[in-house]
C-alpha cells in the first residue's frame, strides 16, 4: 500500500504535472544560482524523516546523458581510429569533464590537448542533446512529490556549465532547484567530497540531513565521503559499479525506498 502522502501526491500530480512557479530568491551569491519554487498549499507537508533536503546528480541520474557522453566519446575516438572500451568508459564516468578527457588522452595515447577535445566533444554533445536526450524513469513524479512537501532541492554535477544549461533549458526544470553546482564551482571533482560539502554549506544544514541521489561509483563515493545519506540509482551504464557505503541501491527514481526514507 502506498503511503498516504504519495497517494495525495499522485492526485495532485495528475493535475499539476511538471508545473511550478517562482518564489523567494535564493540567498546564494553565485550569479548562476536559481530561485526557490512556489509550493502548493493544499498538500499535507507533515514529515518525520531527519532528511530535510535532496541533492541530485544530473548526468545519468536525472537524464540519460551517460548514453550521450558514451556516444560522444565513441565518435571522438573513432575519428582517431581508436576504440572506446567498457573499462575506459567506467574510469571516465562521474568525473569532471577535463579529468575524463585527460584519461582518454592518456589511455589512448592521443596527440590532442584537453582543450582541443573539449571543443570537439561540446559540439557533438550539443547536437545529441537536441534529439536524443530523455529523462530517467520516475524523475517528474519524484520532483513533484518533493516540491509538494517543500523539501529544498539542488543539483551537484561534474559537468561544466555550458553542458548543463542546455539540458535545464530544454526541460524547463530550473525553477525546481535552489541552486546548481557544476565543475566550475569546485576545485576537486568527484569522488572528492568537495561538491557535496559545498552543497550542504549552501543549503545551510549538516550533511547528515541531506539525501544525495547518484548513479555512478565516483559520485556515490563523493556523497558518502561528505557524510550524506547516499542512495545509488544506477542505470544500465553503471550497474556494475561499486556502491560501497551507499544506504541502498535503488531500482530507479521511482523506488519506494527513496520515498519512504524521505517520509513522503
Amino acid at each position: 500500500m502506498l503511503p498516504i502522502g504519495r497517494l495525495l501526491h499522485q492526485r495532485y500530480a495528475s493535475l499539476h504535472k511538471r508545473s511550478c512557479g517562482l518564489g523567494l530568491e535564493s540567498s546564494l551569491p553565485n550569479k548562476h544560482l536559481l530561485h526557490l519554487p512556489h509550493f502548493p498549499d493544499t498538500v499535507n507537508t507533515t514529515r518525520t524523516s531527519s532528511l530535510v533536503a535532496v541533492v541530485f546528480d544530473l548526468d545519468g541520474l536525472m537524464f540519460d546523458t551517460e548514453t550521450l557522453y558514451a556516444e560522444t566519446a565513441r565518435q571522438i575516438l573513432e575519428r582517431r581510429q581508436k576504440q572506446l572500451t567498457d573499462d575506459l568508459l567506467h574510469d571516465m564516468m562521474g568525473r569532471k569533464s577535463d579529468e575524463s578527457l585527460a584519461i582518454m588522452i592518456e589511455r589512448r595515447q592521443l596527440s590532442d590537448t584537453v582543450e582541443q577535445l573539449r571543443n570537439e566533444t561540446d559540439q557533438i554533445f550539443a547536437e545529441l542533446i537536441k534529439t536524443d536526450l530523455v529523462p530517467m524513469r520516475g524523475l517528474w513524479e519524484l520532483l513533484d512529490a518533493l516540491q509538494s512537501h517543500q523539501i529544498p532541492l539542488a543539483i551537484a554535477t561534474s559537468s561544466r556549465r555550458n553542458n548543463v544549461d542546455p539540458i535545464l533549458d530544454k526541460f524547463e526544470i530550473r525553477p525546481r532547484f535552489q541552486f546548481v553546482l557544476t565543475s566550475e564551482n569546485v576545485k576537486n571533482g568527484k569522488p572528492h567530497p568537495e561538491i557535496y560539502l559545498t552543497a550542504a554549506e549552501q543549503l545551510g544544514m549538516p550533511t547528515r540531513n541531506i539525501m544525495v541521489l547518484e548513479d555512478s561509483q565516483n559520485g556515490c563515493g563523493s556523497a558518502v565521503a561528505a557524510g550524506t545519506m547516499a542512495v545509488a540509482v544506477p542505470g544500465e551504464h553503471s550497474r556494475h559499479h561499486d556502491f560501497s557505503g551507499a544506504a541502498f541501491i535503488a531500482d530507479g527514481l521511482d523506488d519506494e525506498r527513496i520515498w519512504q526514507a524521505l517520509g513522503i
